[in-house]
């Protein structure tokens, strides 16, 4: 694996009232306003001492690693990095942590301050990320940058649990009915715990599962790019100009869910236009009431459109495409599943079943654990960021302020199996 040599950086002062910076021969230190009248004492390999206070401050090591065009600069803690993907938000590498001595991935954001919009996105999911908390979405464990100084500052990394599937992966396994609705579980779980923040995911969809998000079984459910650009989303509310509520990603784990049935895509459409038609012509046209509360230039669109009778569930999802009955977990079937199914892709908002309604679906509830379903709720999500209006230099000094204030947080225990049902495995 081509190496560079190893450069040495330290974290810059983060640009914060509560601290100042002081400046020791070469060693540059920036602490609370609370300890005042530092002088040196002694200092070692691993730090300096001041009167009264200990103080370490670290001298990173990194080493770089190249993948293409693309050069990974990390701290030496991270070891054997392997490029596991790329796509429009950045590069993710898997690594082994040596001082956690678990494996990770590393996401290198691409061209975090290209824009003003790449640049409000990298601050958007590094809050994100900051702010969740649940066994079933992807952790933040650490975050970091190689540069020394705000004005050299342009690459920043973070760190996040790594697993072993990607959802691409799952859809072509051959799923049993416990593994289907075990997957569907922990995704409704994680989907709640974001909804109690103020999230709404809007684009869930298996190719939007990638290395950053992934299922092993305990399934981290969202990469955090909420910025709508591809079909992923629900066209019923995005198309008919309806906006967004909650039940926007119900529709999008019916997708998910019908993907794993059928092991295809279920509305195969070019652009927004041709999956609508794809919807209508196999869910059937939405009814008058429905269309009395859409906007009147996009009413008179669908109006006008061919109308279909759509076909019944047991047509579009024949017992042929299921496994077969469980004998396990109250003999999941695919009737239940099949029910569960036509009552997530719905057109109507409205009448699509809720996150929580799901949840006690005789499909799903043989899973239930209050302390999954009902885990601690987030702070809520600030979303007078996605208002803000800042230059490329603004949002720059926000996340570089982010990024050298983090404090990885020690790992999280490990969460045991509920003592009333098994989990799962999954296997390729």
């Amino acid at each position: 694996m081509p190496h560079a040599a190893p450069a040495t950086a330290m974290s810059a002062p983060p640009r914060h009232p509560h601290f100042y910076t002081v400046e020791v021969g070469d060693t540059r230190f920036t602490i609370l306003k609370r300890y005042q009248n530092l002088k040196p004492i002694g200092s070692g390999a691993q730090g300096i001492l001041m009167p009264g206070i200990v103080i370490r401050v670290e001298m990173v090591q990194f080493y770089s690693v190249s993948f293409g065009d693309t050069v990974f600069t990390v701290p030496t803690r991270y070891s054997e990095l392997v490029r596991r993907g790329a796509g429009a938000q950045g590069t993710v590498c898997a690594a082994y942590d040596t001082v956690t001595q678990q494996n990770v991935a590393i996401k290198k954001l691409s061209r975090p301050f290209q824009n003003v919009t790449h640049a409000k996105r990298a601050y958007r999911e590094f809050k994100l990320m900051k702010l969740v908390n649940h066994k079933n979405i992807i952790g933040l464990l650490n975050a970091f940058t190689p540069q020394r100084s705000l004005e050299e500052f342009q690459d920043v990394y973070l760190v996040m649990e790594l697993m072993d599937a990607n959802l691409c992966q799952v859809i072509q396994m051959d799923l049993d009915h416990e593994r289907m609705s075990y997957l569907l579980y922990q995704m409704l779980c994680g989907i709640k715990h974001l909804h109690l923040a103020g999230i709404i995911h809007r684009d869930l969809k298996q190719k939007k599962f990638n290395d950053m998000c992934e299922v092993n079984p305990h399934w981290a459910v969202v990469d955090y790019d909420l910025v709508t650009t591809n079909l992923g989303v629900d066209v019923c509310q995005v198309i008919l100009g309806m906006g967004y509520t909650e039940n926007v990603d119900i529709w999008s784990v019916g997708c998910i869910m019908g993907e794993m049935i059928r092991g295809g895509v279920l509305f195969p459409g070019t652009d927004h236009i041709d999956q609508w038609n794809k919807i209508i012509e196999q869910l059937g046209t939405p009814s008058a009431a429905f269309m009395a509360r859409l906007q009147p230039t996009v009413r008179n669109y669908v109006e006008n459109r061919p109308r279909y009778a759509g076909y019944s569930f047991e047509r579009l999802f024949p017992d042929i495409l299921f496994p077969s009955d469980s004998n396990e977990h109250n003999r999941l079937k695919a009737s239940q599943a099949r029910d569960l199914l036509s009552r997530m892709l719905v057109i109507d908002p409205e009448r699509r079943i809720s996150v929580d309604e799901a949840l006690l679906h005789p499909y799903i509830n043989v899973w239930y654990d209050e302390g999954e379903v009902n885990a601690p709720a987030p702070a809520s999500y600030d979303h007078s960021v996605d208002e803000r209006e800042h230059t490329v230099e603004q949002w720059k000094q926000l996340i570089y302020q982010e990024v050298v204030e983090y404090a990885a947080p020690p790992p999280a225990p490990a969460h045991p199996p509920p003592p009333d049902h098994a989990q799962p495995a999954l296997t390729t």
